[in-house]
């Protein structure tokens, strides 16, 4: 008779797979595959759109929650890095005047998944662009430095102003719905 080895209990496997890792390795996945198999600008276009998506409903439970109708200047740089503080994300304002809002970021809410893949900073670039449009009418959103690509930080400038620095920088532009022009994609 053979002897049987003992079998394990499975919901006692010292395994890592809470639900926040999963939805992080599930996005690295995804934006690799997409990255590999269309190519990193069409990917970034695809995230654009989830970003826009996800920017909007932000926007509107930011909204909702302080009771109001659009946020100033101020309020936004608030709203950024709040939003990004409530995802485990590290932002700060290094500088805001009324020309641009200029934020760093010692960690991705992505975690080291991000590494590589720079497509999922357009996720960034959309939630960032949209709110500010839709609050103040007009953003641009140039990021500088990226954990995604490597940098030590993030470094993303967000213009709320069109201006001869807002037009030379690289980027993309976002408008207000209200305003009837919709978010420009175009870089």
């Amino acid at each position: 008779m053979r002897h049987q080895p003992e079998l394990p209990v499975i919901n006692q496997l010292p395994v890592d797979l809470a639900r926040g890792g999963f939805m992080r390795t599930l996005l690295r996945e995804l934006s690799g595959t997409l990255q590999d198999v269309v190519g990193l600008d069409q990917a970034a276009g695809f995230v654009a759109v989830v970003g826009q998506r996800m920017g909007e409903q932000i926007n509107e439970m930011y909204r909702t929650a302080a009771g109001g109708d659009r946020f100033n200047a101020q309020q936004v740089g608030e709203v950024l890095v709040d939003l990004k503080r409530r995802i485990e994300g590290d932002f700060y304002i290094i500088s805001q005047d009324d020309e641009k809002i200029v934020l760093g970021n010692r960690r991705c809410p992505f975690g080291d998944d991000v590494a590589d893949r720079p497509a999922l900073c357009m996720m960034t670039s959309n939630v960032f662009g949209l709110i500010t449009a839709e609050n103040l009418g007009y953003a641009k959103v140039s990021i500088e430095e990226a954990i995604a690509r490597g940098d030590e930080g993030c470094r993303v400038v967000v213009y709320l102003k069109q201006s001869p620095e807002s037009r030379s920088a690289d980027g993309r532009e976002y408008f207000s719905e209200e305003l009837g022009q919709g978010a420009n994609l175009d870089t």
